[in-house]
């Protein structure tokens, strides 16, 4: 890290070496941008909605076009494997599609016969800039999820990126303008904290949207809300992953380890608890622990590996001493558990076993590759586990009985998103979001389209 406070280093996590230096942008060049941005938008809000649409697609086509060279920086900016990369870029591409498409149906006009025999039109109308603040983990995926769906509504877009993921930023805003969006409709703000508030009091940003941590949301919230602003929040979770008494247990065993360690454990709807009826416990245990402790780490551009690196030093410091702490308090490293002398700031897939209320692998999010393996009497013990948490993002049930699993995602489990016997990060015509402190708000499915919209009701006598 520069001892500059104005400027700072991106560092490859498996080599540790800087891979660039930025300059923040001053309060004034970011509020410059704000501007640009809402004359842009002043524009753009007028364009027709296919217009509109033809553009999106011409962004994921562009995107397949670079996809080579964007799987390849992103990397190298946060140490995802490259086939993941790969996949997260398909994602997007899918994501532009469907947003074109969609839009078109989502943002029609609806006419409606009033009491009164009046005629009534509800019009979608775009309210102006969205500020997005976005994490490292997808450093593709995150912007798009947004900003795709606020472009299609008509509106301008913000972009404040994690800084270790700012060249994933920047390259997106040179996708996008050769796609042929307007220059300055989307805007990469390279800013720190406290620019990032004035930002959010601006007079021309009209929404904040943010996925990161629960404590970076309600401090977001609190600031949109002290200028009436509205919020969409994707914040943290520590997603239960329920094996009930009739579930298959070698297909659970599987699902379960690939769902703890994709995107090298730092994902928020990750599978993070196991919570495994007594019954079958000790099988799962069993086979659980044998595929972890078999999955490879290191050079996340070789196929061959299971696992890339933790995105930042001091986030595997975290982890670890979560995991310590844990121990100190009752858990059991069934395997793992320990910082390799590496190059690289790796971290070996874990498993914590014994683990009770009181210890951060039972309460907290863990952002990398350790499970927290959690004993339930019965599957009726095993839902309220589930759900004994502050969090409320994703899930899953592992049963033979499809109808009882359904039942229970749909009456019982408290959370935004539910797996049956599978493991699935985002689709673009489902919705994305959750529930408690995992926040507020979706996105995907058409949902995220609307999120900043104005519905104007228009009558007519």
């Amino acid at each position: 890290m520069s001892t500059d406070k104005n400027t700072f280093k991106t560092i490859n996590p498996a080599t540790e070496e800087t891979i660039a230096t930025y300059n923040y942008a001053s309060s004034d060049d970011a509020k410059k941008k704000v501007e640009d941005c809402h004359n842009a938008f002043l524009d753009w809000k007028l364009k027709p909605l296919e217009e509109r649409a033809e553009i999106l697609k011409s962004i994921g086509k562009t995107l397949e076009k670079h996809k080579e060279s964007y799987a390849q920086l992103m990397t190298q900016e946060m140490g995802k494997l490259l086939s993941h990369s790969y996949q997260e870029i398909d994602l997007c591409i899918s994501i532009c599609e469907y947003t074109a498409t969609e839009g078109l149906k989502q943002l029609q006009d609806q006419e409606r016969s009033l009491f009164d025999g009046g005629k009534g039109t509800i019009h979608y109308s775009p309210i102006g800039v969205v500020y997005g603040i976005q994490p490292w983990n997808f450093p593709l995926y995150q912007p798009i999820r947004y900003s795709i769906a606020s472009l299609m509504a008509g509106n301008g877009v913000l972009l404040k990126h994690a800084k270790n993921v700012t060249g994933c930023a920047l390259k997106l805003k040179e996708i996008y303008e050769e796609a042929g969006l307007p220059k300055n409709l989307f805007q990469v703000l390279v800013i720190n904290h406290s620019v990032s508030d004035d930002i959010i009091e601006n007079q021309y940003v009209k929404g904040v949207t943010l996925t990161g941590s629960t404590p970076a949301g309600k401090h977001v919230a609190v600031k949109a809300a002290e200028v009436i602003k509205k919020t969409v929040l994707e914040l943290g979770s520590n997603d239960a992953y329920i094996v009930l008494d009739d579930a298959d247990i070698s297909k659970a065993a599987k699902i379960c380890a690939n769902a703890r360690i994709y995107n090298n454990g730092q994902t928020c709807i990750a599978a993070k608890r196991f919570i495994v009826v007594d019954s079958v416990y000790d099988e799962f245990k069993k086979e659980f622990v044998n595929i972890m402790q078999n999955m490879s780490y290191g050079d996340p551009t070789n196929n061959d590996n299971d696992l890339g690196p933790i995105a930042r030093k001091d986030l595997r410091e975290q982890l670890h001493n979560k995991v310590e702490e844990s121990v100190e308090n009752g858990a059991e490293i069934l395997c793992g558990g320990k910082i390799p002398d590496t190059n690289g700031y790796y971290y070996p897939s874990t498993v914590l076993g014994n683990v009770t209320p009181g210890q951060p692998a039972y309460s907290q999010e863990l952002f990398g590759p350790v499970a927290s393996l959690i004993k339930a009497k019965d599957n009726t013990d095993a839902m309220r586990i589930a759900n004994d948490s502050k969090f409320g993002l994703g899930g899953g049930i592992f049963s033979e009985n499809e109808d009882k699993a359904m039942d229970l995602a749909k009456n019982y489990f408290d959370t935004g998103m539910i797996h049956i016997n599978s493991y699935g990060l985002a689709y673009p015509n489902m919705p994305f979001g959750g529930v408690k402190n995992s926040g507020y708000g979706r996105e995907h499915g058409g949902f995220g389209i609307k999120e900043f919209v104005n519905a104007k009701a228009i009558t007519q006598a």
